[in-house]
């Protein structure tokens, strides 16, 4: 993709992205995104077949950025330093959080929340059995490991939106205590 197109690209992101912070997504019309972006609408449908095909390339790279770089992908960036011993790659979540990366605060607080809760969780399955399934820590339990994927994965999401409505009051280090404290019991069966 040449400089050009990315550009329109998150031009057309960051228009879809304010316009989701402003109403339902099922109100927002392409014409809507269009007029935002200030782009044609031949513009627009050669990046995109329809405003579906813009939410789910948009949420795959809000979540694909930040789960990459919190398993630490050659394109992601480091991880922050930590005191538990499997907190890192949430403690680094929270962090991208907290800082607001790529204005994922606003579209996970948002009316459209429950989309970008769902995309989220999908994404972070991803994460789970990449640090803990295929690591073998989920089989001892005794539980079917898709199971606890999806619970790690849901418990998270919920975590992070109960900060969330709370306005963030507790540090990322203080929520992902919490979290960590909610898993703990299945990690050392």
């Amino acid at each position: 993709m040449d400089r050009r197109q990315k550009k329109t690209r998150e031009a057309i992101f960051s228009a879809f992205t304010q316009l989701l912070s402003e109403k339902n997504y099922n109100q927002i019309s392409v014409q809507d995104i269009i007029d935002a972006a200030d782009i044609g609408r031949t513009t627009f449908y050669a990046h995109f077949e329809t405003k579906d095909f813009l939410l789910k390339d948009l949420c795959e790279e809000l979540f694909d950025h930040i789960i990459d770089t919190a398993m630490g992908m050659p394109k992601g960036q480091s991880y922050y330093a930590c005191d538990f011993d499997n907190d890192s790659v949430f403690l680094h979540l929270t962090y991208h959080l907290q800082e607001n990366d790529r204005n994922i605060l606003e579209l996970l607080s948002s009316q459209n929340n429950d989309i970008f809760l769902r995309y989220f969780k999908q994404n972070l399955k991803v994460l789970v059995i990449s640090q803990y399934a295929d690591k073998g820590v989920l089989k001892s339990s005794g539980l079917p490991e898709e199971f606890l994927v999806n619970h790690i994965s849901s418990s998270f999401v919920e975590t992070v939106y109960w900060w969330l409505s709370g306005k963030m009051k507790e540090t990322p280090e203080e929520i992902t205590r919490y979290f960590l404290a909610t898993i703990e019991p299945i990690l050392k069966t």
